[in-house]
């Protein structure tokens, strides 16, 4: 099994959208049996929420089910649960790192490192500028691009 962890700050705006678009994508794609998904946060402020009603309101338009996220903080364990750990901007790489560093972990990169010639380095976070259908653009963005490295990577059809 492919893990796959989404990370933002807080994890109720952007990471938690990113799951449920991924694992929306890895369904459509037939990999739910190959590929599981999940997102946290770097800081533990709203461990146990639900997804920002922005981020909420925009995947139901999307029709894309977000049934069952709740926020959590990334441990140091989860180095060890997930193959490619998929942060949102370069302030939450930093603080990933000052988490946990390890030789030979999983894949630790931006969204939107795996986009070539990206809108943005960074996926801005909606929380502060209340943009969420721009959010939704990048990730999905980003996750189609991601998927993709992924099944070339892993040799999955």
């Amino acid at each position: 099994m492919i893990r796959v962890l989404f990370v933002c700050l807080g994890n109720i705006c952007r990471s938690p959208m990113a799951e449920a678009v991924f694992r929306e994508m890895v369904r459509k794609e037939r990999l739910s049996d190959k590929i599981e998904v999940d997102s946290g946060g770097t800081g533990g402020w709203h461990v146990g929420e639900k997804p920002h009603h922005g981020t909420r309101e925009v995947l139901k338009r999307e029709n894309i089910p977000y049934d069952g996220i709740v926020a959590r903080q990334v441990q140091r364990e989860d180095w060890d649960e997930f193959d490619y750990i998929i942060a949102m901007d370069d302030e939450n790489i930093d603080s990933l790192h000052r988490i946990r560093k390890k030789e030979n972990g999983p894949v630790i990169a931006k969204l939107m490192d795996f986009v070539e010639n990206p809108l943005e380095p960074n996926v801005p976070d909606p929380y502060y500028t209340g943009k969420f259908d721009y959010t939704y653009q990048l990730i999905s963005e980003g996750c189609r691009h991601l998927l993709q490295r992924i099944k070339e990577d892993h040799s999955l059809t």
